[in-house]
Order: C-alpha cells, then structure tokens, then sequence
C-alpha cells in the first residue's frame, strides 16, 4: 500500500518536471528553437490549433525559425497569432513560407525572462509539495484505519520527504540551466 502511494507520487512528481521542461522550453534565448512557438494558438477555421498541428517549423539558421503551412489559406491566422503573442517576434511572409527572425535579447529582457523562469520553477516546487502534502494523507489515513503501523507511517513519510527532495532539487537544476541558457550572449 506505502508503495502504491510511494509510486503515485513519483509519477505526479515526474509529470510537474515535465511541464515544466515543456514551459521553460518556450521561453525565448538568444537562438531560433521551435519549441518557442509551437505551441502557439493558431486560430484555424474557427478552432484554436497549436501552431505545430497546422505547420512545419524548423531552424535552419541560429537566429532564424521558417514556419512552413500545410494550408497556404492558414498563414494569415498564423502570422496573426506569432504577432500577436507575447514573445516580440515580427514575422514575414512571402507567399510559400512564414520567415522569422529572432532578434538578440537586450540585457534587460534577459533580467525578465530570468524572472519569469524562477516563477515557473517556484510554481513547479509549490505543486511537488502539494503531491509531498497528499501523499502524507494518505499514508495518515492508512495509520487511522489501521492499515500500517507506526513505524511504517514514520518510515514512508521519511520516503516522501526524501522523493521530494530529488524533485524540488531537480527542478532547481532545470531552472539554473535555463537561467544560464538566457544570460547568455
């Protein structure tokens, strides 16, 4: 039963780290990556569409993404939502495919996004925690109903304590290498 909750929140904590490799993932660096716009809405007849599910992108240069539609009557709606998204991206178009150019980060924008990337991490740290606080119940709320002893409440809460640990460092690690991968020119 300790196990069951023990391997339950292993895979909880194991998906927070994801998502937030997945969020840290679309946050801007000096160089072109697709990871930075595909996940953009596309609104496509109508449907809000991830950008990756309407068109290729690739990075054939370090500072340059060439988005290139599936449905040549989608790049307008796809020009739409990279302008209008929060990354400060200015595309172009030429007809066949959709050019952007990823310009070098100001100092200052570089200091933002540091910021935005230690909230991510802190809101990655907050929701192992909770799953650390939920696993705790359960295994109490095995103690009460005299599923486990004592010394196995005391035993799988060090258990807890210790997974959390691995997690909350990991998703440190996982920040500073991003924070180091924006801070550099």
């Amino acid at each position: 039963m300790i196990e069951d909750v023990l391997a339950d929140a292993e895979g909880r904590m194991t998906k927070t780290l994801d998502n937030l490799q997945r969020e840290l993932a679309g946050i801007r660096t000096g160089r072109a990556s697709p990871g930075l716009i595909e996940r953009l809405e596309v609104d496509y007849y109508g449907t809000p569409t991830p950008l990756n599910q309407v068109a290729g992108i690739s990075a054939p240069e370090p500072r340059l993404l060439v988005v290139q539609p599936w449905d040549r009557s989608a790049m307008s709606a796809i020009e739409k939502a990279i302008r209008s998204s929060d990354l400060g991206l200015n595309p172009t178009n030429d007809g066949q495919v959709i050019r952007i150019a990823i310009p070098p980060l100001t100092e200052e924008r570089r200091k933002a996004l540091v910021r935005v990337v230690r909230q991510k991490v802190e809101e990655s740290r907050v929701a192992i925690r909770n799953i650390r606080r939920d696993a705790l119940a359960q295994v109490k709320e095995m103690l009460q109903e005299k599923l486990i002893g004592e010394d196995d409440e005391r035993r799988a809460e060090q258990q807890v304590q210790e997974l959390t640990n691995r997690y909350i460092n990991e998703a440190d690690k996982i920040g500073k290498n991003k924070e180091a991968e924006v801070l550099e020119v």
